[in-house]
């Protein structure tokens, strides 16, 4: 009975001290998912009170969970829509968001596809159906097989806007719901062509020059390479306590550094 009592005694003294961790909950942008994975497995490291849960899904099931008020962090590559932002405020959400990273989406082709470079204007073409062999800009006589993020995808409303200027996507492109599944899909499909964004990508594909420049980090930060992006955490109002610690760390010259880590472009 005196153990008893002794092991309730400190447990009552453990609850008391603020020992049970906080939790921070992060969903949205499979871009973003490796820099938040990365950012809180660190930080978690760190900060032993805290625990981080990190999903992906896309940017606009993170923008849902920001406003339905399921998340603390919504991850985006893409900036939220005015739809999105009207249904938060209406919620008494008020989106903040937090530039954390920046992207060059890469245009990426077969391994087996020799061709190196295309201009703004052909890779709109393919992708809405206007060009549909390989040869009408100079690569062989072959089909192109269009893959293409779902409509679910920050990175899908960055390339329409981007590189589409709003076009409709061919309808038969084969829409993936992750970058990883993007690039697999490209890397086993010899004919195809794709996109993803950088952190993305590796020698298992080849990416294209796009209008005479490569996405490099230079070239992303001055935006000369034409389909160039912010990367976004969106919290509800001004973050506060562990939230704002991790979103300062992120954003740190640490935290930046991980980012480059993963293949993006640091802000700091």
């Amino acid at each position: 009975m005196k153990k008893l009592l002794t092991f309730l005694m400190i447990g009552m003294i453990v609850a008391s001290s603020g020992y049970a961790a906080e939790e921070i909950n992060i969903v949205g942008s499979t871009t973003v998912l490796p820099i938040a994975q990365l950012t809180a497995e660190e930080f978690m490291n760190s900060n032993p009170g805290i625990e981080i849960t990190v999903g992906g899904g896309g940017s606009s099931i993170g923008a849902k969970a920001l406003v339905s008020g399921t998340c603390d962090i919504a991850d985006c590559s893409r900036p939220l829509k005015d739809k999105e932002i009207d249904e938060a405020l209406a919620k008494g959400i008020k989106p903040k968001p937090h530039i954390v990273a920046m992207d060059g989406i890469a245009v990426v082709v077969n391994k087996s596809n020799n061709l190196k470079e295309i201009s703004s204007d052909d890779l709109k073409a393919i992708y809405t159906g206007d060009i549909s062999n390989w040869s009408e800009v100079g690569g062989s006589d072959a089909g192109i097989v269009v893959v293409s993020r779902d409509t679910s995808s920050g990175t899908y409303e960055a390339f329409n806007e981007l590189a589409l200027k709003k076009a409709k996507v061919r309808p038969d492109a084969l829409l993936q719901a992750s970058n990883k599944a993007v690039l697999q899909t490209v890397v086993q499909t010899p004919n195809a062509i794709g996109y993803i964004g950088m952190g993305y990508l590796d020698d298992s594909v080849n990416a294209l020059v796009v209008e005479g420049v490569f996405p490099t980090k230079d070239t992303v930060l001055t935006k000369e390479y034409p389909i160039s992006r912010p990367l976004y955490m969106y919290t509800d109002g001004e973050p506060k306590g562990q939230l704002k610690k991790y979103l300062d760390y992120v954003k740190s010259v640490e935290g930046q550094k991980l980012v480059e880590s993963q293949g993006f472009v640091g802000i700091a």
